[in-house]
């Protein structure tokens, strides 16, 4: 078979496999398609990080799957599922109204959920809560901190193989979604590797290891050779994990781990949670653009400002004590975080923040190009209103832009600022008084097709129209 590369495609990027569930006597077979786990570069499961903004960042970035923290079985039996469709998310919302896990359908066929448990039916119940909103369900057998051992969970589990093996069997059998465990290397590589053949016969998916003890630490150094023999051992794929202080630095550098470790696959923590960027193959992207993007998402789905504010201390580390990490540490509001972040606060930001606030649905943009001129222009619905420009502008950004002005302004709203492009944008504006009928294609009202068949609000000559429906 023709080596791949870490990340390239196989055949679609997708498994065929068969599910079995039902009786014992004539089982039911159910063919599926599910997650594979051959040549991927994942983004690990990480306490406070690896909530929805860190996830698509990461996607964004060429991650091919990423794994949600670690939460509890406990809680999220607690958890109603609800249809959010303001945010247009799926939350697992507790009797406190606290969002403990939320998802959306970007991301639903590549996210992984993983969860602490020590319980085989309490697993299986959680699994069945969430599998259809999810591409695969993982359990937590690796984690050696305390809020995770003292329940049974965790890195304690290496401890008691029976209880791996019925969690593991009751999932595989049980729920629709591929199952896999991610778990750390025992004292002995003859133990390590007689747990994970048990592993194995449980049928599940694949397996994660990071290669520490349950003692180790990031300082002490990953056992690419146990890693490698895990994978020599098994025939199911074995995700690498644990290589971001030694090994990985950079995109190149995944693939060196993989290859060092014999890995199908590798999952990136650290390296990833300080730069996200890394999956990229261009190479790491600044800092700062990659802060303002996750910023983007926390704002779009609600994310809690303290989680926010957890996730971008740890990307700028040494820099904490620059003007702007201090302004970050000192801030007590997702608005707060956003002004220091991402000074350029656009009339989308406004218009999305208004939407939130007037408990409306997100506002829809749909944007066109005019083959003539190569110019744009867009439409933005909100609360079943349209709204547009009837200026076109040279980029999809500022044309959506362009439409957010309109609305913003037809409610009374502060408007913000459209950054650096903003005055050539509004240099036509005023322009276009003084040109004729004749002038320049770009000051023509925008018909889109077959998207304009009613009035809409306008910015054309400066003066606001009255507010028109469609």
């Amino acid at each position: 078979m023709k080596a791949r590369g870490i990340g390239e495609p196989e055949e679609g990027g997708i498994c065929r496999v068969q599910q079995r569930r039902g009786w014992s006597r004539g089982r039911m077979i159910v063919n599926s398609l599910s997650l594979c786990y051959h040549n991927k570069l994942i983004l690990a499961p990480m306490v406070r990080v690896g909530t929805l903004p860190m996830r698509l960042l990461a996607l964004d970035y060429g991650a091919d799957i990423v794994y949600c923290e670690e939460l509890i079985d406990l809680k999220m039996l607690q958890c109603k599922r609800v249809v959010n469709e303001v945010l247009s998310t799926v939350d697992f919302v507790a009797p406190d109204d606290r969002v403990v896990f939320r998802t959306c359908k970007r991301e639903q066929s590549r996210v992984v959920f993983q969860m602490g448990t020590s319980d085989a039916e309490r697993a299986l119940a959680v699994a069945r809560l969430v599998e259809n909103d999810v591409a695969g369900i993982d359990v937590n057998m690796g984690c050696p901190k305390e809020y995770s051992t003292k329940g049974g969970m965790g890195a304690a589990l290496l401890s008691d193989p029976d209880k791996i093996e019925k969690i593991l069997s009751t999932l595989v059998k049980g729920t629709c979604r591929p199952v896999t465990c991610k778990i750390r290397i025992l004292p002995s590589l003859e133990d390590t590797l007689s747990l994970v053949k048990r592993i194995e016969r449980t049928g599940i998916a694949a397996i994660a290891v990071h290669g520490r003890k349950r003692e180790e630490r990031p300082q002490h150094p990953v056992s690419c050779e146990t890693i490698k023999a895990i994978a020599e051992t098994l025939s199911i794929p074995v995700i690498a994990n644990g290589g971001s202080h030694d090994h990985i630095l950079d995109y190149l550098d995944i693939e060196d781990f993989r290859q060092a470790t014999a890995a199908s696959s590798v999952m990136v923590a650290r390296a990833a949670m300080w730069n996200p960027s890394i999956f990229l193959k261009e190479g790491r992207r600044p800092l700062e653009e990659v802060m303002q993007k996750y910023i983007r998402y926390a704002v779009q789905y609600e994310n809690h400002y303290t989680n926010t504010k957890y996730c971008l201390c740890q990307m700028l580390r040494e820099q904490l004590e620059s003007p702007q990490g201090k302004l970050l540490h000192a801030a007590q509001s997702s608005r707060e975080i956003w002004r220091a972040y991402s000074p350029q606060i656009t009339p989308k930001m406004c218009l999305l923040e208004w939407c939130r606030r007037e408990k409306l649905a997100q506002p829809v943009y749909e944007t066109v190009q005019r083959p003539l001129d190569r110019l744009f222009c867009s439409i933005v619905t909100v609360a079943e209103q349209k709204y547009q420009s009837t200026l076109w502008d040279k980029s999809k950004k500022l044309a959506e832009q362009a439409a957010a002005i309109v609305c913003l302004r037809s409610q009374g709203l502060p408007e913000g600022r459209l950054g650096e492009e903003s005055p050539s944008f509004h240099k036509r504006k005023r322009e276009a008084p003084d040109q004729d009928s004749e002038g320049p294609r770009a000051q023509e009202p925008a018909i889109p097709g077959e998207l304009c068949k009613k009035p809409f609000v306008t910015l054309g000559g400066g003066k606001e129209s009255p507010l028109e429906g469609w």
